[in-house]
């Protein structure tokens, strides 16, 4: 399209990430003309590089430790089993590729029209397309919806260079898997894709500045995924700041300091994950009128996801943490039922976090410590996956769910968890919690057998003073 032309829409979107495509959708939906500019493919990072592949990896690489260090005790005997990694790539991309197709369906069914390219704002209610050949096409809107996403910070001094240096992005990509990997930045993909090399066969240390691993996740979480990971022999290494690093031909040697002192730790290669800022450098903020804060680079918005422009709106990665995709979802439903002035509002209580280790881990609502903080009487109780049928049936009797209620009103206040498919029942918690739901009422509740949800309805049944699948401890109490 070398030349320049222009366009009008109603909603532009920028950006075909989780949060921009179901904007996208749901205007188109709501019978909004609809143009949704991505500069990659669409997807975003979640479905391209980020939580898709990622866990196309990790169940490959749970399959083969499970055959390796449980198969012959239930019974199925594989002596030859290897990790191709070639074959676990190309499985990775098909699922990747598959679910791209599904979106651009999604999109052509609601009537969105896709362009490739970069957009940046001109004014409040212009843009800019630069096409992929160097066209510019100038787009007039109505509305618009910021949905471009996030990038990875950087160090100075420890910039990636996609060979001994990598990011998330091209450690998805790895052709050969290295003999060891120092991973700097102990959060979810550290501790991920860490625990995916470590059961591969790669020998894997994680630094990580703050006290503990998963900074801000729920301590006895925490605990409980630095013990999983030690087991598998990954070395880590908390309170620990990285001070410098030095490039070789065949190695890095990353020079840290922490408890012990000053070190210094060689691997064949560095993983760089130290976090995000969201992706709207570039993007004519100013021109737009749309006030955000200089040093977050995060849009100032109101409960309809509407920016200081009242015609902008901001969604997902590029619009205030937690960076997750499905609060993106809820947040591009939001903003463009707003747009369609439908009395939309992103009002939650708690919005679910999981993190996809051995074991899982989940987490929503408050913990102890926070609800305390609140002037809650707050208490827990924490039921065992060992005392769980399914579990011992599944041979993973690793992992707990535990219970935060107000022991005043019983109301149920958080739910924290690490085991084998905590990450599918914890939605049930955050209805729960978005309901005013008791304690009791998650107890009362009937959890079906054999099944790993019913460890929720068992802690809860425990924080009541009723367990029914552990023995009553004397002293416990009746409460609300």
């Amino acid at each position: 399209m070398a030349g320049t032309y222009s366009r009008s829409t109603e909603v532009l979107v920028l950006g075909g990430g989780p949060g921009g495509y179901m904007a996208a959708i749901r205007a188109g939906q709501l019978g909004k003309k609809v143009l949704l500019v991505e500069k990659g493919e669409l997807g975003g990072e979640c479905l391209n590089r980020g939580c898709i592949p990622s866990k196309a990896l990790i169940h490959a690489s749970i399959l083969y430790q499970a055959v390796r260090s449980e198969g012959a005790e239930v019974g199925v005997v594989a002596p030859d089993v290897r990790f191709d990694l070639a074959s676990a790539m190309r499985w990775k991309e098909e699922v990747v590729a598959k679910e791209r197709g599904g979106v651009a369906t999604l999109l052509k069914a609601a009537g969105a029209t896709v362009l490739t390219g970069r957009a940046r704002f001109t004014g409040p209610r212009s843009a800019d397309l630069t096409a992929p050949d160097g066209g510019h096409e100038r787009i007039d809107f109505a509305q618009a919806v910021i949905a471009t996403g996030a990038v990875h910070v950087t160090i100075p001094g420890f910039e990636t260079d996609g060979e001994r240096v990598v990011n998330a992005w091209e450690l998805l990509s790895l052709r050969s898997l290295p003999r060891s990997m120092l991973i700097l930045g102990g959060g979810v993909s550290g501790c991920e894709l860490g625990e995916f090399l470590a059961r591969v066969g790669v020998e894997v240390s994680i630094v990580e500045l703050l006290p503990q691993l998963l900074p801000g996740v729920e301590a006895d979480l925490s605990r409980e995924l630095t013990r999983a990971l030690e087991s598998l022999g990954v070395e880590v290494r908390v309170g620990t700041k990285a001070v410098a690093l030095r490039r070789d031909s065949d190695s890095v040697a990353m020079t840290v300091e922490g408890p012990h002192g000053r070190e210094e730790l060689r691997a064949e290669r560095l993983f760089v994950t130290v976090g995000k800022r969201p992706d709207t450098r570039d993007l004519g903020l100013e021109e737009a009128g749309v006030a955000f804060d200089g040093k977050t680079g995060f849009p100032t918005l109101d409960d309809q996801l509407r920016t200081s422009q009242p015609n902008i709106y901001a969604v997902g990665d590029a619009a205030r943490p937690p960076m997750m995709a499905h609060k993106a979802y809820r947040e591009g439903i939001v903003a463009a039922e707003a747009i369609a002035g439908r009395p939309s509002r992103f009002d939650f209580q708690a919005i679910p976090a999981v993190v996809f280790t051995v074991p899982e881990l989940s987490s929503v609502g408050l913990t102890t410590t926070e609800a305390q903080a609140r002037g809650y009487r707050a208490k827990e109780a924490r039921f065992p996956y060992a005392a769980l049928g399914r579990a011992h049936a599944s041979h993973a009797t690793q992992g707990w769910v535990k219970v935060v209620g107000d022991e005043s009103t019983g109301l149920l206040l958080g739910v924290h968890a690490a085991g084998e498919h905590v990450g599918d029942f914890v939605a049930e918690a955050a209805h729960a919690i978005e309901m005013g739901a008791t304690v009791r009422d998650v107890a009362a509740t009937i959890h079906p057998h054999p099944t790993f949800s019913e460890a929720l309805g068992e802690a809860a049944l425990l924080w009541l003073g009723e367990p029914m699948h552990v023995a009553r401890r004397r002293g416990d109490e009746h409460r609300p």
